[in-house]
C-alpha cells in the first residue's frame, strides 16, 4: 500500500506542486497561530502573577494599618483576617502555582531565593497578628519594620517577575519574526521552483496544443474536402471502372482521416 502511495507521489498524479503549496501554507499558519496563542497565554499568566505580587505589598500595609486601628481606634477584625488570608494564599500561589486562578508554578531560581528571604518576614506578620486577643501585646515598631522589609523584598520580586515577562515576550517576538521570515522564504522558493515552472509548463502545453490543433484541423479539413469531392464525382460518374477507382481513392482518404484522428488523440494524451 505504501509503495503505491509513494509511487503516486513521485509520479505527481495525486500530489502535485499546488497541493504542496497549500499544505505548506496550512502548516505554517497552524504553527504561527500556535506560537501566538502560546505567547498570549504566557503574557496573561505573567500579567496575573505580577498583579498578584504587586497586591501583596498593599496587603502587607493593610495588615499593619488594621493593627494600628485596633490599637488606637475602631478595629475591623474581618478586614484584618481577610487581608491575612489573602496575603498567605497569594504567597503560596506565587510559589507553587494555582490552577483555579491560572497562576503557573514558579520555576525561576533567583525569584525563589527572594521568596525564601521573604518567608521569615511574612511568617512574623502572620504569627504576630494571628491571635486577635493579643494584638495589644504586638510591638508596633517591630511589626512595621518587618512589613517594610517584606515590602522591599516583594518590590524586588515584582521587578524580577516584570523582567522575566519582558524577556519571554522578547524571545517570543524573535521566534515569531524568524518564523515569519522562514515562511516568506518558503513561499518565495515555492513560487520560483514550483509555481513559475508550473505556469511555464501549462503555458507551453497550451501553445503546443494550439499548434497540434491547428495542424490536425487543417489535415482533417483537407481529407474531408477530398472525400466530399470524391463523393460528388461518384454521384455523376457513369463509368463503373472509374467509380471503383474513385471508391478506392475514397477509402484511402478515410484511412488517412482515421490516422489523423488517432494522431490527434495521441498528441492530446501526451500533453495531458
Amino acid at each position: 500500500m505504501w509503495k503505491k502511495i509513494l509511487s503516486k507521489l513521485k509520479s505527481g498524479k495525486s500530489f502535485n506542486n499546488y497541493y504542496l503549496l497549500v499544505f505548506t501554507v496550512i502548516v505554517l499558519t497552524i504553527v504561527i497561530q500556535s506560537i501566538i496563542q502560546y505567547s498570549l497565554a504566557r503574557q496573561r499568566q505573567d500579567a496575573l502573577r505580577i498583579n498578584v505580587a504587586g497586591r501583596q505589598r498593599m496587603l502587607s500595609q493593610s495588615i499593619v494599618k488594621s493593627v494600628y486601628e485596633c490599637r488606637f481606634g475602631t478595629c475591623d477584625y474581618g478586614k484584618l483576617r481577610l487581608a491575612m488570608t489573602q496575603i498567605s494564599n497569594a504567597n503560596r500561589a506565587l510559589k507553587s502555582g494555582n490552577d483555579a486562578t491560572g497562576i503557573p508554578k514558579l520555576d525561576n531560581v533567583e525569584i525563589q531565593k527572594n521568596f525564601d528571604r521573604l518567608e521569615p518576614h511574612l511568617n512574623f506578620i502572620l504569627e504576630s497578628t494571628n491571635d486577635f486577643n493579643k494584638l495589644e501585646l504586638i510591638d508596633l515598631e517591630i511589626l512595621s519594620a518587618e512589613a517594610d522589609k517584606f515590602l522591599v523584598v516583594m518590590d524586588t520580586i515584582v521587578g524580577q517577575f516584570q523582567k522575566a515577562s519582558e524577556e519571554d515576550i522578547s524571545t517570543l517576538m524573535i521566534i515569531e519574526l524568524e518564523l515569519a521570515v522562514f515562511s516568506l522564504l518558503i513561499l518565495i522558493l515555492e513560487i520560483f521552483f514550483f509555481i513559475n515552472p508550473s505556469i511555464k509548463k501549462i503555458t507551453s502545453q497550451n501553445q503546443k496544443l494550439k499548434e497540434i490543433a491547428w495542424h490536425q484541423t487543417h489535415a482533417f479539413n483537407g481529407h474531408m474536402k477530398n472525400i466530399k469531392n470524391y463523393n460528388h464525382v461518384l454521384k455523376i460518374e457513369k463509368n463503373v471502372e472509374h467509380k471503383e477507382e474513385l471508391i478506392s481513392f475514397l477509402m484511402e482518404e478515410l484511412t488517412d482521416l482515421e490516422g489523423v484522428s488517432e494522431n490527434m488523440v495521441k498528441s492530446l494524451e501526451k500533453q495531458a
